[in-house]
């Protein structure tokens, strides 16, 4: 009889504030009395800062969450080293607000279209933020032509 793996244990939400706003889907949450974590906001990727609309969206993630305190569900690391997850003001998820606002866009897997597609879709229909005009340039198509920002 084969084995089968025990389930992964969910990871164990950190509570801190918001204490900084790297960039659009960047940011420093602060848990009381321990180091604060670099997070990356899973499920979206908004435009790089030196791009059309980068710092547009990091302020708008700024007015969403700079200074509150936030719910933060670690579910990778990337290459950088950040904590990737789920981060929550006040029981809303901060990347589906930046993808329903137009700031961002809902990640792509290989398969598929990512899981805030339908946010996206709303917001290039109510042409909001990064979709108000045409040519918007998505942040890893931005990458591969320029390179990361300076």
């Amino acid at each position: 009889m084969a084995a089968t793996a025990a389930p992964k244990p969910a990871a164990t939400p950190v509570q801190g504030v918001i204490n900084r706003i790297i960039d659009g889907d960047s940011l420093t949450l602060q848990p009381e009395g321990k180091a604060p974590i670099e997070v990356r906001l899973r499920d979206m990727d908004a435009p790089e800062i030196c791009q059309p609309h980068g710092l547009e969206a990091k302020k708008a993630l700024e007015q969403l969450a700079l200074g509150k305190t936030a719910r933060l569900t670690v579910s990778a690391r990337d290459s950088y080293g950040r904590s990737v997850g789920l981060v929550t003001v006040d029981g809303q998820s901060l990347s589906r607000q930046m993808v329903a606002e137009g700031h961002a866009w809902s990640t792509r897997g290989r398969y598929d279209r990512g899981p805030l597609m339908k946010e996206e879709r709303m917001a290039i229909a109510l042409r909001r933020g990064i979709h108000a005009t045409q040519g918007a340039v998505m942040p890893r198509d931005f990458r591969k032509t320029n390179g990361p920002c300076k």
